[in-house]
């Protein structure tokens, strides 16, 4: 698809002043650009038709009227970068926006917590001979990592992937006493769906970090729902990563609480290794 709106940020300062002014109705009033004809889009930039008809031609579009048709498909990519929203940058506002949004991310997460679904996941977690955490994309792939970071050091078994064919191939060698645990913050990806779907047909327990109702949802055994609304600064990294790390330390800690024997035992030889060739003491971060 054409990205009309990344051509004329590459081609700015190329345009004629006809041209800019296009440019700017088009960047100013995205709705009104939609929906007009080539005599109200040239009427509100005071130019003539066919210096619109050149506009778009100089765009890549074949005519004004296959501009139009780009144009619409733009709206799909989202209209919030288009024209972003002005913040302060001053490095105080900007940390308290990130903070201010992390803290409400862990707040909305903790008051819609399902004590019971979490009762089940940690149990099963704690009692899998395998676990096999999948994730793919920048967030996902970070959410896996840290759940193989929290649960090996306590004695569990557990592997992490995000290439999709291995996926696939670990899940239909899985076997029935195993967990697959798969985080998506979309709940859309298709290829891991297909591994929720399989690993279900061959009777293994599943277990999903996603939002309510997405198709990833609906085909996991048990599920963390989490929906927390981001806003609209597309500069600011997603708040929602916090409430997920959130989840996986609280899973974490019912694990190390139901296998307390065994966790005790690997943090213990953990640590004595960190002590011996790394640290000289005891006075480093307890549980890492």
């Amino acid at each position: 698809m054409m990205d009309i709106f990344a051509t004329l940020q590459e081609d700015r300062g190329q345009f004629s002043g006809s041209e800019q002014r296009i440019a700017d109705v088009l960047l100013n009033d995205f709705d009104f650009a939609v929906k007009a004809s080539i005599i109200e889009l040239a009427g509100r930039a005071k130019v003539s038709p066919p210096t619109v008809t050149r506009f778009c031609r100089r765009l890549g579009c074949r005519s004004f009227a296959d501009f139009k048709i780009n144009l619409a498909k733009t709206a799909y990519v989202g209209l919030r970068y288009l024209n972003p929203e002005a913040r302060s940058t001053e490095p105080l506002d900007v940390a308290e926006d990130v903070v201010t949004k992390a803290q409400n991310a862990l707040s909305l997460m903790h008051r819609s917590l399902d004590a019971g679904v979490l009762e089940r996941m940690a149990d099963r977690l704690s009692r899998a001979e395998m676990i096999y955490a999948f994730g793919s994309g920048g967030n996902s792939s970070m959410m896996i990592q840290e759940l193989q970071n929290r649960l090996f050091r306590l004695g569990s078994r557990i592997t992490v992937c995000s290439d999709h064919v291995l996926q696939l191939m670990m899940t239909a060698a899985a076997q029935t006493n195993d967990v697959l645990f798969g985080s998506s913050f979309s709940g859309r990806n298709r290829e891991l769906i297909r591994c929720f779907e399989l690993a279900r047909e061959n009777g293994i327990s599943t277990m999903a970090l996603t939002q309510n109702g997405s198709p990833l949802a609906s085909v996991a055994e048990l599920v963390i729902g989490i929906d927390l609304p981001e806003g609209s600064d597309i500069y600011r990294p997603t708040s929602t990563r916090f409430a997920y790390l959130a989840v996986i330390d609280i899973l974490a800690s019912l694990v190390a609480y139901r296998n307390r024997k065994l966790s005790t035992v690997t943090l213990r030889h953990i640590k004595q290794q960190l002590v011996e060739h790394r640290d000289g003491d005891d006075r480093q971060s307890l549980g890492d």
